[in-house]
């Protein structure tokens, strides 16, 4: 997959299939669109062009907001990859490029440098200064661009349309199992080892505590879960508490994990993939370190049981 992170250093193409969007999880509905795209293409024999951006718009354009996203780029491009893409354009969007109108990052930008027979977007995609771009002014423009316009439905389920926000929301609550069957992949992200105080070995319960790679990287509820780390090759499953362990008045905000079967002396200062499997429990204050092994030994015990289950699914 050729991927381009300047505009200017695209080679010019012809006849593309081609969509456009932030893709912000590329979760089920984003994967439907990018599917057709790369089906499209195939069948034409063209290549298929997915044009994206970096940071996320609400970013630049809502600073105030603090916007979390469901996914780092780097995450992005590994799944677009999977899925078959052939080329990807990821636009630097600043405050200078958000004054773009559509129609100018349509000739400007789209037809210039990818020449589209084909145009494939969501239901509900939107482009441009304003958002004044969508499915029905790609259309009005399609005769000077000579390109043939597509719109994608929403992918729902249980009378529910998917959605970054509505994905984002169940996450904040804490229910990541139902996030990432609507995701279509296992919700975690890229994290950094980092050292704490080393309450895990007291316990018996040694842990590795993390901080996200991407400062904007959206978090689980606080909490305990049924997790697993990926390191290299290898995949360690364990449990993980997101919270300010209560039983000690800690004021800290911590993340750490701990995994069966896996020493965790030379972790320090690595990168890793932590996913988020189920939420098993609220964390809560215990009247005793000896209360609070005794859960920790059922949450282990619960954990073990359910590895199976996600190794039939690997």
């Amino acid at each position: 997959m050729d991927v381009y992170r300047r505009i200017e250093d695209v080679q010019p193409m012809k006849n593309t299939v081609l969509t456009i969007g932030s893709f912000d999880g590329l979760h089920r509905g984003h994967q439907e669109v990018i599917h057709e795209v790369v089906t499209t293409a195939r069948a034409l024999e063209k290549k298929s062009v997915v044009v994206t951006f970096d940071p996320h718009p609400k970013h630049v354009l809502m600073p105030q907001d603090s916007f979390e996203v469901l996914m780092h780029v780097e995450k992005k491009l590994e799944l677009l990859e999977f899925i078959g893409v052939d080329t990807v354009l990821v636009i630097p969007f600043d405050y200078k490029f958000s004054q773009t109108s559509a129609e100018n990052f349509l000739q400007d930008v789209l037809i210039k440098y990818f020449n589209p027979s084909h145009i494939i977007v969501g239901y509900d995609h939107r482009f441009g200064h304003n958002r004044e771009g969508d499915s029905e002014f790609l259309s009005m423009h399609r005769e000077k661009g000579r390109y043939e316009v597509e719109v994608v439905a929403g992918v729902g389920d249980q009378d529910v349309i998917l959605s970054s926000t509505r994905i984002r929301n169940l996450i904040r609550d804490g229910h990541v199992r139902r996030a990432s069957f609507e995701l279509g992949w296992q919700f975690g992200f890229e994290v950094i080892v980092v050292r704490g105080a080393g309450r895990g070995h007291s316990l018996n319960f040694p842990t590795a505590n993390f901080v996200p790679e991407n400062e904007a990287q959206l978090l689980p509820k606080t909490g305990v879960y049924f997790a697993r780390a990926l390191i290299e090759d290898d995949i360690y499953y364990g449990m993980c508490n997101i919270g300010f362990r209560p039983t000690f008045g800690e004021n800290d905000f911590v993340m750490e994990i701990h995994m069966f079967d896996c020493h965790l002396d030379d972790l320090y200062g690595e990168t890793m993939e932590v996913q988020f499997l189920e939420r098993i429990r609220d964390e809560r204050k215990f009247d005793s370190t000896d209360d609070l092994k005794e859960q920790l030994e059922r949450d282990r015990r619960f954990c073990a049981s359910r590895i199976n289950l996600y190794k039939e699914e690997e």
